[in-house]
């Protein structure tokens, strides 16, 4: 062989080698078969934006939509439509609820009692821009921040965007959708009574800062992920807001899930730790809490809008099936694959 093949086949090998890297889609399994549409709305429900989805103890799919509507202005201000959809396991509809009391939701969040936990990320006609706790039949049970205030104090914020809540009850909050300046961009600690605790970030970009944080989850050890988007990373803490470490693999997170076994799935918007690579692949990457390894891939499904990723949202059932928001088209559920 000639020594100029030898070094062209040595390139080859090199870049083949940095594809199947960690923050590659190729390299990774995808551990699901199919991704189709799920749930049978009643007649004349239609689907809005997909925004949030979880699943109960007994198998039930909760949804949060903006209000059957299609468009990215105050869908649900006056709108009388219920946004919190319930299914059975069979995709059979329920219920609906929180009628009248939203905005533009942004996520949905089951606590370890089924309640159902509803962020609005914005203000106007007096209401939005609130965390909204339900009990599973419906009744609200505490609500957090101020109706149709914006806000940089405890009580207020400035753009929520998700919610989890710790086995002790303890309640933390993504705040800042919204743009600096003048805006939160942190994370809130509440007691299980809605009480101000602390609050920790701000923006920028070192450990601890960020820029748009937009998802947040907990393990089973109690560590806080936050998911700092537009910075491309999840930055892990404690909960009184120590910074532990910060992974870069998952692009721009959209969303984070974290099941019972500590395995995280994580929505990107389609941008590498670079900030700016275009060839890293929208999708949901599956890693475990431990070492941030990512294990699985799922490509995206739906109508896949060219200028954004539209998997927001994803949450499994026992069996982890995976049910997944999607923004562009409607709930999807992607069966596991046997092993």
């Amino acid at each position: 062989m000639s020594q100029a093949r030898r070094v062209g086949l040595a390139l080859a090998i090199a870049i083949v080698g940095v594809a199947l890297s960690e923050g590659s889609a190729c390299a990774q399994i995808n551990p699901y078969q199919q991704c189709e549409s799920w749930g049978q709305l009643p007649e004349g429900r239609t689907w809005g934006y997909v925004i949030g989805v979880g699943v109960d103890h007994g198998g039930n799919v909760w949804i949060v939509d903006r209000c059957g509507a299609r468009n990215m202005k105050d869908p649900c201000v006056h709108s009388n439509v219920a946004p919190i959809v319930e299914f059975d396991s069979t995709g059979r509809f329920l219920k609906s609820l929180g009628a009248g009391l939203f905005v533009m939701p942004h996520s949905l969040y089951l606590d370890r009692d089924d309640n159902v936990w509803v962020v609005d990320e914005t203000a106007e006609d007096g209401k939005g821009n609130q965390v909204i706790k339900f009990s599973p039949d419906g009744k609200v049970l505490l609500t957090l921040g101020m109706a149709g205030v914006y806000g940089v104090g405890p009580d207020a914020f400035s753009g929520a965007t998700d919610v989890v809540v710790a086995p002790n009850g303890d309640i933390f909050v993504a705040d800042g959708h919204q743009n600096p300046p003048n805006t939160n961009t942190r994370v809130v600690k509440f007691s299980k009574d809605g009480n101000f605790i602390k609050a920790w970030g701000k923006p920028g970009t070192a450990p601890g800062e960020f820029q748009e944080i937009h998802a947040i989850a907990m393990d089973s050890t109690g560590r806080v992920f936050v998911g700092d988007r537009a910075n491309g990373r999840v930055q892990i803490f404690d909960q009184e807001g120590k910074f532990l470490k910060q992974w870069r693999q998952f692009g721009q997170p959209r969303g984070i899930f974290i099941n019972a076994s500590d395995v995280m799935y994580v929505t990107n918007q389609g941008v590498s730790d670079s900030g700016q690579d275009s060839s890293f692949q929208r999708g949901i990457r599956m890693a475990s809490t431990t070492d941030g390894v990512i294990t699985g891939f799922i490509p995206p499904v739906g109508q896949e809008l060219e200028d954004k990723g539209t998997q927001l949202r994803v949450a499994t059932d026992r069996m982890d099936n995976l049910y997944v928001a999607d923004f562009s088209a409607n709930l999807r559920k992607c069966v596991k694959k046997e092993k």
